[in-house]
This record gives C-alpha cells, structure tokens and sequence, in this order.
C-alpha cells in the first residue's frame, strides 16, 4: 500500500508540473520568438534497481511496480514560428536556425550575453540598437550596433545594416548546435553555456526586414495539454485519497483486533 501511494505521489506532483508548463505556454501565445516547453517524464525503476541491490527482492510482485515517475528537463522546441509584417524598419525576424545576440551586462568574467528570436528592436536616446527589454544588440563581433537617427535603416537578408548607402554593421546571428544546452532567462531570452558560445557559428538564417516571428506555441494544444494534465493529477489525488482512507480503516481495524 505505501509504495502505491507513493506512485499516485509522484504522478500527482508531474501532472501538476505539466499544467504549470502548459499554462505558461498559453500565457505566451502572443510572445514574439517565444518557444513551446513541453515535459519529459520517464519510469523510475524499483528502489532495488535504483539501490543496486541485483536480485535481492524482498518481494517480487511488488518489486514490479517500480518506483513511479520521474521529470527530466522540460523540452524547448525550436521550432520555426510564423513570420509575419509589421511595417516597423527595425523590426527583424529569423527565417532559419539561429539567434539574434544581446549583452544583459557584464560581471567579473566578462560580457553576459543572452540570445533571442524576439526580433522588435529600436533605437534608444543614445543612437544604440536595442531590443524590447533595453538591452543592446549586438554585431558579428559581438559589439553594440549604434545608428544615425533619421534615416533610414535598411538591413539586408544577411543581417548587413545599411544607412544613407553606407554600411554600419552586420547583426550578430548565432547557430547553436545543440539549441537544448540553451536555459530560457525570462523575456524570450536564453543564456548560453561558455562551452555552448566557444562552438556557436554565425547563422545563415535569413534576416527579414520589418517582421517578427510570432509564438510557436498552438493554442489548441496548450489547452489539451493543461486539461490532461489537469485530469491526470486529480485521478492521482483521487488515489492518494483513497489510499489514506484504506491505511486509515486498517489502522483502526488492527487496532480493535489488538
């Protein structure tokens, strides 16, 4: 009885996982360059197995029932998401592998660079090309992409930022191979491993002047997931309810016998 209840423990607990996960997804639905999660579980196998103990089961057929669920990383897909127009000069949005570069600051060991594909930049009062939370964007050398204001930026398919026929600078447009080493930091950004940035190359995705790539998250599924989710971890209540209930009328029961 107390290893079922603790199976309908750990599925409760990774059912509620999910909904939090998928309720994020659809608080995103409208987030440029916001990328779906989705959780992994996998069987975890008996405390024998996970012991190391081999063969010594004290009880075979409940040594069967393994030791429930367990989460793994969430899963960001990066899959493409919808571009669309927005008529905004400075507005740029991916068509391909890639990630545009921010710097969020700088500590003791350097630049802390971010990467998104939340293409809705501007200039600020200094002439400095910046993203939607302030921070600036930078170029293939990872430097900060300053503009003249007024004129007109015209950015080409390869991320090269022209102004008045004169070349400024070229966006920095990073591949990663391995986009699951990225860690979302909030604002539709990710912060990279060293190890991650020492291997990334320049992109070539293609740059699509005045769009945005829309949310990748579908909204039909976000609400299946929440509400499977949301019924998986009420049976799992259910079961720990009516486990309390058994151990319950056995405790009292004994109780009387003694």
């Amino acid at each position: 009885m107390h290893q079922g209840l603790y199976i309908a423990a750990t599925g409760a607990l990774n059912s509620m996982y999910r909904q939090d996960v998928a309720a994020n997804n659809l608080a995103n639905i409208n987030t440029p360059g916001f990328k779906v999660d989705s959780v992994l579980v996998r069987q975890r196998g008996s405390a024998r197995e996970e012991a190391g103990l081999g063969q010594m089961a004290s009880n075979e057929l409940l040594e069967l029932l393994g030791g429930g669920v367990h989460g793994l990383r969430t899963h960001t897909g990066h899959t493409q998401g919808t571009i669309t127009q927005t008529g905004n000069d400075l507005d740029v949005a991916l068509q391909g592998d890639g990630f545009f570069v921010v710097r969020a600051g700088s500590d003791d060991s350097g630049d802390t660079l971010r990467l998104t594909r939340d293409g809705r930049f501007s200039l600020n009062s200094d002439g400095m090309l910046v993203n939607s939370e302030g921070l600036p964007v930078l170029d293939d050398s990872n430097d900060p992409i300053k503009l003249k204001a007024g004129i007109r930026a015209e950015i080409g398919g390869d991320g090269t930022i022209f102004q008045g026929g004169q070349r400024i600078a070229r966006l920095g447009v990073l591949n990663i191979a391995d986009p699951q080493s990225l860690r979302k930091a909030g604002a539709s950004l990710y912060a990279i491993s060293n190890g991650s940035l020492d291997n990334a190359q320049q992109s070539s995705a293609i740059v699509r002047q005045g769009s945005i790539e829309q949310s990748s998250v579908n909204p039909i599924d976000a609400i299946m997931a929440m509400s499977a989710a949301g019924k998986d971890a009420e049976s799992n209540i259910s079961m720990i309810s009516r486990y309390d209930q058994l151990m319950e009328r056995a405790i009292n029961t004994f109780a009387r016998l003694a």
